[in-house]
């Protein structure tokens, strides 16, 4: 009655009071919960995964197709395209039988090809593989009117004409996807047009490819829809039938991914879907790929998954709950043993505490933290005795340390100020408010101000033109917000002395210090009488250029004058030295002129007069300059320009660039043995045009390798006087190439040749 009349007493004395009956009662519950929660989160996490793992499997199976349909029509639109354009093929010279062969090569080449022909502008079929509709007209089949359209490649469709020709495959009529391109004249206008019939059995060889492998097993189907939702290829009951479906309007929007959604057939699927995309230039069909399977189908592992949880969480919540009982026992035994140990040294026992040998591993630690504890404090207070006894002595033997120490950093900053004052170039030290607190003799001297007079005043008043001050001040302030700074590198600066004379230095500064005693350490070196006779020797080439250019062309026109006979037959003696004397006048023309090209290119004053043009006729033109020295030195210069090189354009400076490639011209040409060849190549890649030069001499030496554009850069003096040379052109034409915006560069082996390579940005 009691008990009834005060509940909250009467659950007190029924909840456990020991630890190990409360771990017991904690673990029966626990795997009681566990049991429960494991099935319902099983099933939950099994299902989400399963949907993911499949359905991302059908996605990715769905855009493995699309991709394998994309890639093999983009192969075929690039063959059929680049057949177009074979002279051999379509030029009027090549009989009809050896244009049935080419045709015949081709078709042997990828099985599917069905059809494969040429028809002229009228539609007349001229030539076929196996000579099926030649002398048909085709004008009226949309792969021909499209063709000369500019749609090449036409969407899947029954066999019309070729129908009665071939015959039908599986009991199912044949089916075509049309690949079409007009080829042209010798005028570059339309001749004809070129089509092929691609069997659409190749898309059923790429389903089977990727589907086949998992159709067994996981009883997955594919189909491939067309962009107005026909289904071209797939189960028999849906063939030729059109879908409207979340998953399809999906794909058409280019997602891949994957749906749970219900078919015409009243069932439930999980669907995989992906679109094809085009490739290249290769425009794409539309086509859409959706790859089903049940989701009876799918979910099937769940259940049985569902059903192994709920027989193996009963099993293991019984063991849980006799595990939890006897783990408490365990648990509670030696910690009742060393909370009785612990009580004694509470009262004075100056025992250990010694846990019982069967203890587990935080008994033990428990206990040896508690001994050490003790030991701590009783060495702690033997440690105190013995700091205060020796204190006197260790003050005393640290205070003689730090007038040690004193004594080095003052010999330190004794030997700093030395080297300091002794330095030959300037040396200011500036605060981060642009305030110098400190200037060397050698700055006395190069700005006719003492320290005295300098220390204390903003740097800017003192060295700088007016015009130059505001800079010191924002670069002062951009440093105290974001702390950059131009720091260790050497800067020509112009700067004034006392009297107001401007001249040029070269300064570094360096950030010395920390905190609120940070400082810019800056050096100033003169350099005025470094860039006055710079300026001078710029001038005397300049004038020794312009001036040896006007005699040497006089000299030049007479010696020719006098080898062309103008002046009667000279002796042979007299005219072998007169042909000297012109190469030489040459070679000293050649050098005033890439001197000249230096001094432009220094000073910015070379001019370009860009336009857009074909690179083929640049070639040729440069080929045909240098045939007369390459048949002098015995070499064979040839051109090297696969098909469609003759359309690649782009925008450049004709004289220049006959210039850059004359001049790779003629160094591969000396370089190279007589009998051997000069290759001048023209080539595309995207975006891009590339010239190249090959040679087939010694190759340049590693050590010389990264000298090869540099100016009056020679391999070596005796190969310099060999194979006369200023050793300005290929510096010359680095720079003129970079100012087309493209690139200059080589590929050499020992004894095997150099190529150099320029590339131009297309136009």
């Amino acid at each position: 009655m009691s008990s009834m009349q005060n509940p909250q007493s009467f659950w007190h004395r029924l909840t456990p009071r020991g630890l190990g009956a409360r771990l017991a009662l904690a673990f029966t519950l626990m795997s009681g919960i566990l049991t429960l929660l494991l099935v319902e989160v099983v099933e939950r996490s099994a299902t989400a995964q399963v949907k993911t793992s499949i359905g991302g499997g059908l996605g990715e199976m769905a855009m493995q197709t699309a991709d394998k349909l994309d890639r093999g029509m983009y192969e075929r639109f690039r063959e059929v395209r680049l057949m177009a354009r074979r002279n051999d093929l379509i030029s009027p010279e090549t009989s009809q039988a050896e244009r049935r062969r080419i045709l015949a090569d081709m078709q042997s080449t990828y099985g599917y090809y069905e059809w494969i022909g040429l028809a002229a502008m009228d539609g007349t079929v001229l030539v076929e593989a196996r000579g099926l509709l030649e002398g048909k007209n085709v004008a009226k089949r949309p792969w021909f009117s499209n063709a000369l359209a500019g749609k090449h490649v036409g969407d899947v469709h029954e066999a019309v004409l070729l129908a009665k020709l071939l015959p039908v495959q599986q009991g199912e009529p044949r089916r075509f996807v049309d690949v079409a391109f007009p080829y042209l004249d010798a005028n570059g206008q339309p001749a004809g047009v070129m089509g092929t019939h691609l069997s659409w059995e190749w898309a059923r060889e790429v389903e089977r490819s990727i589907i086949a492998p998992v159709q067994t097993r996981n009883k997955v189907q594919a189909l491939i829809v067309s962009a107005e939702g026909v289904v071209l290829l797939g189960p028999q009951d849906l063939l030729d039938t059109t879908v409207r479906l979340g998953s399809l309007n999906a794909a058409r929007k280019g997602r891949t991914g994957y749906a749970v959604e219900r078919w015409p057939d009243g069932h439930d699927y999980l669907v995989g879907y992906a679109s094809t995309k085009a490739v290249g230039d290769y425009p794409g069909l539309g086509w859409n790929v959706l790859v089903r399977q049940d989701l009876q189908d799918a979910y099937a592992p769940v259940r049985q998954l569902r059903s192994r949880a709920l027989w193996s969480g009963g099993a293991l919540a019984l063991l849980f709950s006799l595990g939890g009982w006897l783990l408490a026992r365990r648990i509670t035994r030696p910690l009742a043993a060393l909370a009785h140990s612990a009580d004694g040294l509470r009262r004075g026992d100056t025992h250990e505490l010694v846990p019982a040998g069967s203890s587990y591993t935080e008994v033990h630690q428990l206990s040896g933290a508690l001994n050490a504890l003790v030991t701590a404090l009783v060495q702690r207070r033997a440690d105190l005795q013995t700091l205060n006894d020796t204190l006197e002595q260790r003050v005393d033997r640290r205070t003689r340390e730090l007038e040690r120490a004193l004594v080095a950093v003052r010999a330190s900053e004794g030997r700093i100020i030395a080297i300091v004052e002794a330095a030959q170039d300037a040396f200011i030290a500036v605060d981060l408010r642009g305030m110098i607190v400190d200037w060397n003799p050698a700055a006395e001297r190069m700005f006719g101000w003492t320290r005295h007079e300098a220390v204390g005043w903003p740097l800017a008043e003192m060295i700088l033109p007016e015009r130059y001050r505001d800079s010191i001040g924002k670069a002062l302030q951009a440093f105290r917000q974001n702390g950059q700074f131009m720091l260790a590198r050497r800067m020509e600066r112009t700067v004034i002395n006392r009297q107001g004379f401007e001249f040029t230095v070269e300064s570094t500064v360096t950030l010395a210090g920390e905190g609120e005693g940070a400082f810019f350490s800056i050096f100033l070196h003169d350099i005025s009488e470094r860039k006055k006779v710079e300026r001078m020797k710029n001038e005397f080439v300049s004038t020794v250029s312009h001036e040896l250019r006007t005699p040497l062309t006089s000299i030049h026109a007479s010696l020719s004058m006098l080898d062309g006979g103008m002046a009667g037959n000279l002796p042979p003696d007299a005219a072998r030295l007169v042909a000297i004397a012109s190469q030489s006048c040459d070679r000293l023309m050649r050098m005033v002129n890439d001197l000249l090209d230096i001094q432009k290119i220094e000073a910015g004053h070379m001019e370009y007069q860009r336009t857009a043009q074909l690179l083929a006729p640049l070639m040729h033109h440069v080929a045909d300059a240098m045939e007369g020295q390459a048949r002098q030195a015995g070499v064979t210069l040839r051109l090297d320009m696969p098909p469609g090189a003759e359309f690649v354009q782009a925008e450049i400076d004709h004289d220049r660039m006959v210039q850059v490639l004359t001049n790779l011209v003629s160094n591969a040409i000396k370089f190279t043995p007589g009998g051997k060849d000069v290759i001048l190549g023209l080539a595309q890649r995207p975006g891009w045009a590339r010239l190249s030069v090959t040679d087939e001499g010694p190759g340049i030496p590693p050590a010389f390798q990264s000298r090869v554009f540099e100016r009056f850069a020679q391999a070596d003096a005796a190969d310099s006087r060999q194979r006369s040379g200023s050793g300005l052109g290929l510096s010359i034409s680095k720079a003129i190439v970079e100012e087309h915006g493209g690139s200059i560069g080589f590929e050499t082996r020992a004894g095997a040749g150099t190529r150099f390579t320029v590339e131009l940005p297309l136009a």
